[in-house]
């Protein structure tokens, strides 16, 4: 802050006091300053687990017919709704680097210099972006062949590959905005500049545009996967086995409804544990990436 001297007209640079007392302030209006699960907020949450396990168990009782306890059907079938949680997680990263890799290609020709590439890119990424998910996956599942023929080469195409390129569409166009919006983002000066230096359209984006753009796309990235991971018991809609499937299962094996809350609430506190640590790192690297004007 410059303010001027009593007595003189000379600039004086006042102590940075006040305006590093503003950050925190300035921080509330970015909306930074957003809370996190403190060790009392986890136990909480394990408080409530507990809770629904003891009423589960309450119910059984009443039902006066002797049964195991919740939580030993829980411990039965945990390592089973397990594999299939890691199967969700497989699918969440096939999806994710399918979709970035296709996605990335279509957010730089959205910043083509002819106009039909651009015109076809902004159409398949906007019809992408904003078709339900569960519509698209609908699709790929039913309209996607079972095999292929290359060369004379029978390539099959399992349920679950399917699945997998049907998240991956939306996550497509997801991912082709975000490189286009940090390539937009990126003042013209840069621009200018390669181009003083003599350097290609190509040049520009490989050496000194996309190198920049990665900072910023870093953070909505994580986002993206963090909400693809959740989307991904979709794919037990169409009947492939996954967490929520495998739980279905058990829950209809045992034919007890008071399994039914702790059931899924302990795969919903598996996604929780894995989508919240990256929920986190991205606001972490959104305020140490924070672009200062």
């Amino acid at each position: 802050m410059i303010a001027r001297a009593p007595g003189t007209d000379l600039p004086v640079l006042l102590p940075a006091g006040d305006a590093l007392r503003a950050r925190p302030d300035q921080a509330a209006a970015l909306g930074w300053t957003s809370r996190s699960f403190t060790p009392r907020s986890l136990a909480s949450l394990l408080a409530l687990f507990v809770l629904a396990v003891l009423v589960a168990d309450a119910q059984a009782q009443a039902a006066g017919a002797p049964r195991e306890s919740v939580v030993t059907m829980l411990l039965k079938w945990a390592p089973l709704v397990f594999q299939g949680f890691l199967f969700n997680l497989l699918v969440s990263v096939l999806a994710m680097a399918l979709g970035s890799f296709a996605g990335a290609a279509l957010g730089l020709a959205q910043i083509s210099l002819l106009a039909p590439v651009r015109g076809a890119s902004w159409i398949a990424t906007q019809f992408f972006r904003n078709a339900p998910w569960l519509v698209l996956l609908f699709y790929c599942m039913f309209l996607l062949p079972f095999e292929i023929q290359i060369l004379g080469l029978t390539i099959p195409l399992p349920a679950w590959l399917k699945a997998v390129v049907g998240l991956a569409l939306p996550v497509m166009a997801n991912v082709a905005e975000i490189v286009r919006g940090g390539v937009r983002s990126i003042p013209a000066t840069q621009w200018e500049s390669a181009e003083a230096l003599a350097f290609s359209r190509r040049q520009t984006l490989w050496m000194v545009i996309l190198p920049q753009c990665l900072k910023r796309m870093t953070p909505p990235w994580m986002n993206l996967y963090a909400i693809l991971t959740m989307a991904t018991t979709l794919i037990s809609v169409v009947g492939i086995q996954d967490g929520m499937t495998t739980a279905r299962a058990a829950l209809v094996a045992e034919q007890r409804l008071e399994l039914f809350i702790p059931m899924y609430l302990m795969l919903l506190s598996w996604f929780f544990l894995y989508c919240y640590p990256i929920a986190r790192l991205t606001l972490r690297l959104e305020r140490r990436f924070q672009v200062r004007g």
